[in-house]
């Protein structure tokens, strides 16, 4: 069988799987084996050494989630795509042709292993039938039976095999979206407490600012900051909605990308860990406090 992807293709493939979104390892094997139908699927030793040359290469970034890496595309990465996009529209064709290739080379084996059964089975029923004598006759008509015996029982065997996989895959993507309608459920009942605990007090996403002033270095000053006419000069930009708590979950994200590219660029020593968690653990208590009834 001829290679699925010629040499360099599989690296173009995974630039483009990964432009289309962000995806794990494991996510971008499975994306391979669905766009060829089942018929191909390549090994985790295949696909993450590759991902990890185009992270070294500067293509693809990660970020670690759940455990797991999660793979994004670069500017560099999608500079690339753009450049070799006649290749990939060559790719396309390529995988759809080999999709058909495979397809048919699996057809081709079913069809000559029948056609050898056949051909043994007839074999065997012409060969007795030239025997005279009724013992052999006899012997070669139970070697006929057990042939076709044989052949029942693996075509049975090959069939519950088929039935206990398409029961495992039903079971994996059963548990897969039940998995995902309790984080979704998860994250709806956090929403609601947040919006509830937020709808009963004011001024807190200009407390969430004042904590986070212009160089990045989150401070715990003893008074609160008034906060201004958007909230604060902090994060001006994030234009206010009718939703407060859609609005703080806003901020959230931005403090946090903030003080994740900070410490990426800048580096973090185990005192300014300390410092800033002291930092944290204040911010917190404050905007805690502020989101109490009655606050």
């Amino acid at each position: 069988m001829p290679p699925v992807f010629a040499h360099g293709r599989l690296r173009l493939y995974l630039l483009k799987l990964l432009d289309e979104a962000p995806r794990h390892g494991y996510e971008v094997i499975r994306l391979l084996e669905e766009r060829f139908q089942g018929l191909y699927a390549p090994s985790a030793g295949t696909v993450y050494p590759r991902l990890a040359k185009l992270e070294a290469e500067g293509l693809v970034t990660y970020a670690t989630e759940g455990g797991r890496k999660v793979y994004s595309i670069t500017e560099a990465g999608r500079a690339e795509l753009a450049d070799r996009g006649g290749e990939l529209a060559d790719l396309e064709l390529e995988i759809r042709d080999s999709v058909s290739e495979l397809a048919a080379e699996i057809r081709d084996d079913v069809r000559g292993a029948a056609g050898d059964l056949r051909r043994e089975m007839l074999a065997a029923a012409n060969a007795s039938a030239t025997r005279v004598e009724d013992e052999s006759w006899k012997a070669a008509k139970e070697e006929l039976r057990k042939a076709r015996q044989e052949w029942k029982e693996q075509a049975r065997r090959a069939k519950d095999e088929s039935r206990r996989a398409r029961e495992e895959a039903q079971q994996a993507r059963r548990q897969a979206k039940e998995a995902q309608e309790r984080a979704r459920e998860e994250v709806q009942r956090i929403a609601a407490q947040l919006q509830e605990q937020f709808s009963r007090t004011g001024g807190v996403l200009g407390s969430l600012a004042g904590a986070w002033l212009g160089n990045g270095a989150p401070t715990a000053p003893e008074t609160p900051t008034a906060p201004g006419p958007s909230g604060s000069a902090w994060a001006e930009d994030l234009e206010p909605t009718s939703d407060p708590a859609r609005d703080l979950d806003r901020l959230l994200d931005r403090f946090r990308d903030e003080v994740r590219d900070a410490a990426r660029d800048h580096g973090v020593t185990p005192a300014q860990l300390s410092e800033a968690r002291a930092h944290l653990a204040a911010a917190a208590a404050r905007i805690e406090a502020g989101l109490r009834p009655g606050a």
